[in-house]
């Protein structure tokens, strides 16, 4: 374990790898066009995954993109599998959600190594939007109806839930009674820190700024257990085996293209990328991507979620 604590927390220190030169902040997101509709009316919530309709027609947002040539998106350089520094391929920043970021490069920019990485923490992906220091967020964020009230998002393209972690030999069983006095680790403004102020079973809540940094507190043995999505915690148990996840999922969760609420072109332009991403069943670039980077750590997952859509 001590050897696995090490690897991890050098990994957190390491500066993001393969990212374009930052050359500042872009411009701040401007309205969209008159013809494209509003992100995120408040009206639409009882269905949060149920996003604007795919478009290629170019907006104001997606002008700005070309105009700056480079597509900035906000990522984590930590989530094994998901958005990390693959030391198996001298370090460039490698996953699931980097994949994809690449694709809306692709399609927007017609590069898709035209991006600008940012890596930012968990509490940081909506301020990070909202402040325009990142045109997209592709970082295992969860859409749901808070978050809507101050970012858009695109369809979903995962579906995970919240589950427990814990030492092998732990007397915690899941997200229950068995929490009672133990130190639960959570990231703060993830969906994990909503769940356990809502039902904390008595335990006793720890905070860190990321996600990863609850596994290394769980090495070191400050912490008892971990509340996260399932499919992050799955990547963590793949790189240290003396943790396992315990109990069933509690939560159903789908992960989307997080972006300003104004930037309903870019919303639309992202579900017509997700769109051509989903094409093609077991050959699909979703299921091409899930083959290298999540088959062995999440197996039997037989697709992406299907799109829902909102009227306008």
């Amino acid at each position: 374990m001590a050897a696995a604590c090490a690897v991890t927390a050098a990994a957190v220190l390491l500066p993001l790898a393969q990212a374009a030169p930052d050359t500042g902040r872009p411009a701040a997101v401007g309205p969209a066009s008159p013809a494209v509709a509003p992100a995120a009316p408040a009206d639409t919530c009882q269905n949060p995954e149920a996003s604007l309709r795919p478009s290629a027609v170019d907006g104001a947002t997606i002008a700005r993109i070309k105009a700056a040539g480079k597509l900035v998106a906000g990522v984590d350089q930590n989530s094994f599998r998901w958005g990390y520094l693959s030391q198996s391929r001298g370090g460039v920043l490698d996953g699931f959600d980097i994949d994809l970021v690449r694709a809306i490069a692709k399609d927007i920019l017609g590069d898709p190594d035209a991006v600008i990485y940012r890596a930012i923490p968990t509490s940081q992906r909506v301020p990070a939007l909202q402040e325009g220091r990142v045109d997209v967020v592709v970082r295992t964020m969860t859409i749901n109806c808070k978050r809507l009230e101050d970012v858009a998002f695109s369809t979903a393209y995962f579906e995970a839930g919240q589950q427990v972690l814990a030492p092998k030999g732990s007397p915690i069983t899941g997200y229950d009674t068995s929490l009672k006095d133990k130190r639960i680790c959570f990231a703060a403004g993830s969906t994990a820190e909503a769940t356990l102020t809502a039902q904390s079973y008595g335990s006793v809540p720890v905070t860190v700024p990321n996600q990863l940094d609850c596994l290394v507190r769980l090495q070191l043995g400050e912490v008892d257990g971990i509340v996260t999505d399932n499919a992050l915690a799955a990547g963590q148990a793949a790189q240290d085996p003396s943790v396992q996840l315990v109990g069933s999922p509690f939560t159903r969760e789908f992960y989307g293209v997080a972006m300003n609420k104004d930037a309903s072109d870019l919303v639309r332009r992202v579900n017509k990328v997700l769109e051509d991403y989903r094409a093609g069943g077991a050959g699909s670039p979703w299921m091409t991507s899930y083959g290298v980077h999540l088959r062995a750590v999440l197996p039997n997952v037989g697709g992406p979620p299907e799109p829902k859509y909102r009227d306008g």
